[in-house]
This record gives structure tokens, C-alpha cells and sequence, in this order.
């Protein structure tokens, strides 16, 4: 009985952090460090089961739902473009989004590799 009490706790405690809570994008406005991913990535599956291309206008966010637009704004140079969420990330602390090549190219961060931005969910 000891040994099945301590496997559920360990399973749930091991759950608990696995998970990633998806929250409303509905208002969704952050500030905080972008970074960009491409060739490395390009071709690979993404955490929504479609092949990532580094071309397209895509990013990665650990909790808005996959297939939020949101727009994300370069606080440096105001550039500015408009992202699809289907992966999860970034993996770096510190960090809130991690946006495609083409998205970096848009938003003049692909010399420095991050910048701050801000980071508004958009109503379809």
C-alpha cells in the first residue's frame, strides 16, 4: 500500500510538471525577451504535429493556444509583424517567445538573435 501511495504521488508530481497550461488568449499582452529558431528546427515536427518552416510566419509559446495570431512588436525599431502559435517554447528562461527566421527578418532581431518585444494576442 506504502509502495502505491508513493507511485501516485510521484506520477502526479511528475504530471504537474510535465504539464503546460494553456490559458485564454483573449487580452493576451506581454513584454519580454524574444529569440528566433530556423535552420536547425526546419523541416521537424512542431509541438502541433505540423513540420516547422523556418519561411513561414510561425512561433513558439508555452501556454496560448496553437493557432493564436498574435502580433509581435520589436521595442527597439518598432517592427512588427503578425505570428501563428504551433510549437511550444521557448526554452530558455527568460524568455516568451520563441518566433520563425522570416518573423526575426520582419522584426530586424536576426544580428543580435533576441530582443525585447511585446507580444499582443489578436481577435479572429
Amino acid at each position: 500500500m506504502k509502495r502505491l501511495f508513493i507511485s501516485c504521488a510521484l506520477l502526479s508530481l511528475l504530471a504537474g510538471c510535465a504539464s503546460t497550461d494553456v490559458i485564454d488568449p483573449h487580452g493576451y499582452d506581454q513584454t519580454g525577451v524574444a529569440s528566433y529558431y530556423g535552420a536547425k528546427h526546419h523541416g521537424k515536427r512542431t509541438a502541433s504535429g505540423e513540420a516547422f518552416n523556418q519561411n513561414s510566419l510561425t512561433a513558439a509559446h508555452r501556454q496560448l493556444p496553437f493557432g493564436t495570431r498574435v502580433k509581435v512588436t520589436n521595442l527597439k525599431n518598432d517592427k512588427s509583424c503578425v505570428v501563428r502559435i504551433n510549437d511550444r517554447g521557448p526554452h530558455t528562461r527568460g524568455r516568451i517567445i520563441d518566433v520563425s527566421r522570416e518573423a526575426a527578418e520582419r522584426l530586424g532581431m536576426i544580428g543580435s538573435g533576441t530582443a525585447r518585444v511585446r507580444v499582443q494576442a489578436l481577435d479572429d
